[in-house]
């Protein structure tokens, strides 16, 4: 895996010296020698992770990392603090700034590259995620996902300890702050991670049952834990456990014996890195869901059903079942957009795409087609259940007026349908959309208020 790094030092010889041992390891090296020309870096070269040093004149290794993470463009971007500082206060402030690690100097070079290899494609899963949210945007279906801000995240977090005196520790640092639950055995952790929609997980790999790392392995393997961050604890001096650990996706890590304050710490930042990461993630749902359906009627659009139609005339010709086409017109609609207004209008058109839903299957695909012309795709479905599915929705129509926001209050409304079926395996989408359009022709010019189904 290669990336953009961004080493930042104020002496010449530690960044000559990180710049030579990253090259080597054939990641891409940009250099800074203070706080302010790193923060220009990040502008103009986007690195993918930042080796930031914190005790440097002028603006200090903490005041940097504090205005990486505030700045929306850059939030994302992990940093590492490498530093001479050993201190567990050091630690824990520099973590409190933001930094996804700090590691105290001499960093042992394997187990500097697993943890910049870890959190880089820890970046990269957020990138795509960021991008997709960008074109999103750029269409302007969504708003962008707030910046990793929250200063006291709280949430769900499993701990997998099988030591009571440990998860006894665990629950007096987190609790009543967070709600933690905790387990012992291999096969319970994996039944609470399936259905506990839990924010984080911790696990000891010192466990005395089971192997830790297998464990992590499984988890990582479910579709429940794909995305909740983990964090491991282990022995001080376990370098094979801990780079083992981050290459199979393990998100942090603390060594024994653990400090408060750096659990708390550390705890806070996965937790609100996965707060970013679902609201990135429903920000793609959104965007998928929004590109595809009609904003108006909330039912599919014109583009989702043209492609859809393609395939679901393909499985009727290799299951060989019938496929139905119901192409539907609001009568005399302009009337209705001159008279009343086009928000009366919007109010019609809303009414008649939940009569449809409330008429059609689930197997069903109901769309607007455009204007106030609907269509539903019904598979397995010969013309004549389909021909009486479209009498009775006419019918419900011409029954029932449809209630508006203004006078009068209510109005009386009909609507014409052609019908249209494919079971032959010549059809084409465009064959059944043109036969179903001129049904629905005829139904008009034959005094509108019917259902017409094609002759074919």
């Amino acid at each position: 895996m290669t990336a953009r790094v961004l080493v930042v030092d104020d002496i010449l010889s530690n960044v000559k010296l990180l710049e030579a041992k990253l090259s080597a390891e054939y990641f891409e090296v940009i250099t800074a020698y203070n706080g302010l020309e790193a923060l220009a870096k990040m502008d103009e070269h986007e690195p993918d992770i930042v080796l930031l040093d914190v005790m440097m004149p002028g603006m200090d290794g903490f005041e940097v990392c504090r205005r990486i993470k505030k700045n929306s463009k850059t939030a994302h971007v992990p940093v590492v603090m490498v530093t001479a500082l050993d201190q567990p206060s050091d630690r824990v402030a520099g973590l409190e700034a933001g930094a996804d690690d700090f590691l105290t100097k001499p960093v042992d070079d394997s187990a500097l590259f697993a943890r910049v290899r870890s959190l880089v494609r820890l970046k990269m899963m957020t990138d795509e995620l960021r991008l997709r949210e960008a074109t999103g945007q750029s269409m302007g279906l969504i708003d962008p996902a707030e910046t990793l801000a929250d200063a006291a995240p709280t949430g769900r977090i499993l701990v997998i300890e099988d030591r009571p005196e440990s998860v006894a520790w665990f629950a007096s640092a987190l609790q009543p702050d967070n709600d933690m639950a905790s387990v012992d055995m291999f096969e319970e952790a994996l039944v609470r991670v399936r259905g506990g929609d839990f924010d984080l997980i911790v696990v000891s790999l010192g466990l005395r049952g089971f192997d830790g790392l297998r464990l992590c392995s499984q988890l990582r393997s479910l579709p429940e834990g794909r995305n909740v961050p983990i964090l491991v604890v282990v022995s001080e001096g376990d370098r094979r456990k801990l780079t083992q650990a981050l290459e199979m996706g393990v998100n942090d890590y603390l060594t024994r014996p653990v400090d408060k304050n750096e659990l708390i710490a550390r705890v806070r930042t996965q937790l609100r890195k996965k707060r970013y990461s679902d609201k990135l993630r429903h920000n793609m749902q959104l965007s998928l869901e929004m590109a595809i359906t009609d904003q108006l009627t909330g039912l599919h659009n014109r583009r989702y059903m043209s492609r859809h139609l393609d395939m679901l005339i393909s499985g009727a010709h290799k299951s060989s079942k019938p496929l139905a086409f119901l192409i539907m017109d609001i009568d005399h609609f302009k009337a209705v957009n001159d008279t009343y207004g086009h928000d009366t209008g919007d109010e019609v058109l809303r009414e008649f795409a939940g009569r449809i839903s409330a008429n059609v299957r689930g197997i069903d695909l109901a769309c607007r087609y455009g204007g106030e012309e609907f269509v539903v795709v019904m598979p397995d479905t010969d013309p004549e259940y389909a021909y009486t599915v479209a009498e009775r929705l006419r019918r419900e129509v011409e029954a029932n007026p449809f209630a508006i926001s203004r006078d009068p209050h209510k109005l009386n409304i009909t609507i014409s349908i052609g019908i249209a079926a494919s079971d032959t395996a010549s059809d084409s989408a465009e064959a059944l959309l043109h036969r179903a359009d001129q049904a629905l022709y005829r139904a008009k010019r034959e005094g509108r208020n019917r259902v017409i189904a094609d002759a074919a």
